[in-house]
Parts: C-alpha cells; sequence; structure tokens
C-alpha cells in the first residue's frame, strides 16, 4: 500500500513537473505580446506626449500585467529621484530582480538591453527608431515562440508523465 502510494505522488510529480514546463512554452509568447504593447505604449508616450522618461515607464507599469509591471515600474523608480540612474542602469538592475518571474529568455533580455541604451540620450525621433527596431525583433521572437508552443507545450506534459513513470519502473 505504501509502495503504491509512492509510486502515485512520484508520477503525480513528473506530470506536474512537465505541466509547470508546458504553462511555460505557453507563457512565453503571451510576455512577448505584453512586451510589444508595452513598447508601443513607450514610443507613443515619447513620441506624442512629451512624457520625461520615469514617468512613461510608471504609467506603462500600471497598464501592464505582471510580471512586466513589476519591470517598468522597478524601472522607472531607479530613474526618479533620489536614485536617477541612466536608462541603461535601471533596465538592468529591474531586469535582474524581475527576469526570473517572466518566461522570456535571454533573446528578448538583450533586444530590452539595447533599447535601454538609448533610451533618453538622443532624440525623440533617433528614440522612436530604436523602440521600431526593437519591435520588430520581438515579433521575430514571438513568431519563433509560438513555433516552440506547438512543438514542445504537448511533448512537456507528455514527458513529464513518462518520465514519472520510468522512474517507478526503475525504483520498483
Amino acid at each position: 500500500m505504501l509502495k503504491l502510494l509512492g509510486a502515485v505522488l512520484v508520477i503525480l510529480a513528473g506530470t506536474l513537473g512537465g505541466f509547470r514546463r508546458a504553462a511555460q512554452y505557453a507563457e512565453r509568447p503571451r510576455h512577448i505580446r505584453g512586451l510589444i504593447a508595452a513598447l508601443q505604449r513607450l514610443e507613443t508616450e515619447i513620441q506624442y506626449g512629451f512624457t520625461p522618461l520615469p514617468e512613461a515607464l510608471r504609467r506603462i507599469g500600471q497598464q501592464s500585467k505582471e510580471p512586466l509591471k513589476a519591470l517598468f515600474v522597478s524601472a522607472a523608480d531607479a530613474m526618479s529621484p533620489p536614485l536617477e540612474h541612466s536608462a541603461e542602469e535601471a533596465f538592468e538592475q529591474a531586469m535582474n530582480k524581475h527576469w526570473k518571474a517572466a518566461s522570456l529568455k535571454s533573446a528578448e533580455r538583450e533586444i530590452l538591453r539595447q533599447l535601454s541604451c538609448t533610451l533618453g540620450t538622443s532624440d525623440r525621433s533617433n528614440q522612436s527608431t530604436h523602440i521600431t527596431l526593437a519591435l520588430q525583433q520581438l515579433k521575430q521572437e514571438e513568431t519563433v515562440a509560438r513555433e516552440d508552443q506547438g512543438k514542445y507545450e504537448k511533448m512537456s506534459k507528455s514527458l513529464g508523465l513518462l518520465l514519472g513513470a520510468l522512474i517507478v519502473i526503475l525504483i520498483f
């Protein structure tokens, strides 16, 4: 009876691990779309709103869902007094602090890092050009993420269950 309970728990743990991995594949395109929407709002704020960058980031953060909300608000806080970090430093700190909560990969992080180097250091049209470039790169990453989701989401669920069953067979 105890062996059966242990076997069920091992299979359940493997299945839950597989479902968690599948959820990460499903969340990545959604988070990239949220990042695209946030950057489009940032471009509008910079181009037409004449909003200072920390205030624009704070507004965008308030309009976004977690975990992107925390990322943008944290960057805005780092750029505001008394800290007054540059956009590059603020985004680096925010990404170090909140990146693990997002189902994003290093490619998206690099896109944001490159964009943060130009934010607040040039005129509006140049910043708008860099945001447009970042948006194009993120749209390509979203396409890749959707392909990965289609390939690996179902496989991860099945693999988790099968791995749990394999462990039970090997142990017993």
